[in-house]
């Protein structure tokens, strides 16, 4: 292939992992802009939903293929991954962060990270340490476009992140949940003065959040075909980076901030070598952090959204 060639293949690639970084990042910039917490459980949570696709898989194969073929078993496998993160996602929110809501901030912090490890590893010791096999929900198909190729999975996932990012960007504009979560970033004292319950719309952005993940975790399976409880981790701290790098609180930047770093990903493997592509993302974050730690839209709650 000539460079130019690589360049556009790698592009392609990236965009479809940045979708799902993107999704992830979400989750962070959301909690963050109502509560100023950093949720270093939420990759686990991401993890979460890539093991429920299996068991979504196992429930709903027969039916779904029976009914409507492989599509509608997607779309079954990933509302079923959605509902149970969402679920978690609001049992972490209750027990573990609302009894720290007035502690100092390095409380919840830890607690983070320690909810992280017991997910990690209540994971694995369910579903064992070995790596599991992710089925092929749909058949896949190539498509080449000029110096491209494609398949029906990356456009699949392109489409759907499209889909969760636009409704969530809709929800957060026009519902009473949304202007309440946006009334809460702006001020939280003042909001309660007028009758929005903090601690509801709280819990309502950490379940959002967490089913956007768990719809993540659902197609990084399919991308990747296989999954591993310590799956979580890494792509948490990158789509953490992609929050970062777009504006922590911003949601059109962690939408940009999640593709860029999918993109610039994929350029890093294709023009370094697969192995370099971690370091090529954190070395991004420092270098962000060193000239805009505010990200490349300004860090902004989700009222200015």
């Amino acid at each position: 292939m000539s460079a130019t060639e690589v360049f556009f293949q790698q592009v392609a690639n990236g965009l479809t992992i940045g979708m799902i970084y993107a999704l992830i990042a979400l989750g962070y910039t959301i909690v963050y802009g109502i509560v100023q917490l950093i949720n270093f459980a939420h990759g686990e949570v991401f993890m979460v939903g890539a093991y429920l696709s299996l068991l979504a898989y196992a429930f709903f194969q027969g039916l779904a293929l029976g009914v409507g073929g492989p599509l509608l078993l997607v779309v079954f496998v990933i509302l079923f991954a959605m509902l149970g993160t969402a679920i978690l996602g609001f049992f972490i929110e209750r027990f573990a962060y609302r009894p720290l809501r007035h502690a100092p901030r390095l409380a919840p912090l830890l607690t983070a990270i320690g909810v992280s490890f017991v997910l990690q590893n209540a994971v694995m010791i369910i579903a064992g340490p070995s790596d599991k096999s992710c089925p092929s929900l749909v058949p896949v198909t190539k498509y080449s476009f000029g110096m491209v190729t494609v398949t029906n999975l990356q456009i699949l996932i392109t489409l759907v992140s499209v889909m969760l990012m636009a409704g969530l960007h809709l929800f957060i504009k026009n519902t009473r949940t949304g202007k309440a979560m946006r009334a809460l970033a702006d001020d939280r004292e003042a909001a309660s003065l007028v009758g929005i319950n903090a601690n509801t719309v709280i819990s309502k952005a950490f379940v959002i959040g967490s089913a956007l993940a768990g719809a993540g975790g659902v197609m990084f399976g399919m991308y990747y075909n296989t999954i591993n409880f310590h799956d979580g981790y890494m792509a948490g701290l990158k789509a953490f980076t992609a929050a970062v790098f777009g504006g922590i609180g911003n949601i059109p930047g962690a939408m940009f901030g999640g593709v860029l770093l999918g993109v610039l990903e994929g350029l890093g493997a294709g023009y370094l070598a697969s192995e370099w592509k971690n370091v090529f993302a954190f070395f991004i974050l420092i270098l962000v952090l060193l000239f805009r730690p505010s990200g490349l839209f300004g860090s902004r709650v989700v009222k200015k959204v």
